[in-house]
């Protein structure tokens, strides 16, 4: 097992995910429910597998494009976003319909 790269997809993944829709989604179920475990078991199991699905689409990807290229991809994808969102963010909020 290669722990370095254990470590960094763990802090990564985990710190992408600290207020994520998916754990609000997982605060409210869990909040209007009696069974705990339940919600608990529930998300777990649905993150385990959109994980599998990731690494198994990753593997697939990686078999067609260099890792080289996907990471390069990746920061292009990473920058562009960035920019966007704050061009988006400095932008004047669009007044309500009706207004």
């Amino acid at each position: 097992m290669d722990w370095k790269v254990l470590g960094a997809t763990f802090v990564s993944i985990f710190l992408a995910e600290l207020g994520d829709k998916t754990q609000l989604a997982t605060m409210t179920l869990s909040a209007g429910s009696r069974s705990r475990v339940a919600v608990f078991i529930g998300a777990a199991l649905a993150l385990v597998l959109t994980s599998l699905i990731g690494v198994l689409t990753g593997d697939l990807v990686a078999r067609v494009v260099s890792p080289v290229w996907l990471q390069r991809i990746a920061g292009a994808v990473f920058i562009v976003l960035g920019v966007v969102y704050l061009v988006t963010a400095s932008a004047p909020p669009a007044p309500a319909p009706g207004q």
